[in-house]
């Protein structure tokens, strides 16, 4: 469909960490600093690892606890090297059809919401099955990038 695409994710490995009990916006800031101290060598192996996209963020509906993750890049993917901080973890995600909703711009919290309710409202509409409970967000730049950024918002197909 032209305002939104289905994928087929495979199985993955993700490192991720829960921030509870604060806003959005503050559970992505201290989630992606403990998942980059993680890739900078805050692990068992002691070992750099190079920074992948997307980052991203589980969002359930009425909950003030968020998951943050970044993906394993594939050369670990095997035998990703263990984290060392208690509150990070390797999760793996199994494979499975994915509904994503692409925007531009600075993601906030409340644009992620927005383009969610958006997508929710679409797949509705077109009598597709989702879980509607929870969503992703994910970014894929940095924030020093300022043109043609790239976010996403993901339901996972029923």
């Amino acid at each position: 469909a032209k305002d939104y695409e289905l994928r087929q994710y495979e199985t993955a490995k993700w490192v991720s960490t829960v921030i509870r009990g604060e806003t959005q916006k503050e559970a992505m800031r201290q989630g992606f600093w403990k998942l980059f101290h993680y890739i900078q060598g805050k692990n068992e192996k002691e070992m750099k690892i190079d920074m992948t996209v997307p980052v991203t963020c589980l969002v359930k509906s009425g909950c003030t606890d968020f998951k943050i993750s970044f993906f394993v890049p594939f050369e670990h993917q095997d035998c990703p090297p263990q984290p060392t901080d208690s509150n990070v973890f390797i999760e793996e995600r199994k494979a499975a059809p994915l509904f994503v909703r692409s925007f531009g711009g600075f993601a906030t919290p409340e644009k992620y919401a927005e383009e969610a309710d958006i997508l929710a409202r679409t797949l509705r509409n077109r009598g597709q099955p989702f879980h509607e409970d929870f969503f992703y967000t994910a970014g894929y730049d940095s924030p020093f990038k300022l043109f043609n950024r790239h976010n996403e918002v993901w339901y996972f197909k029923k």
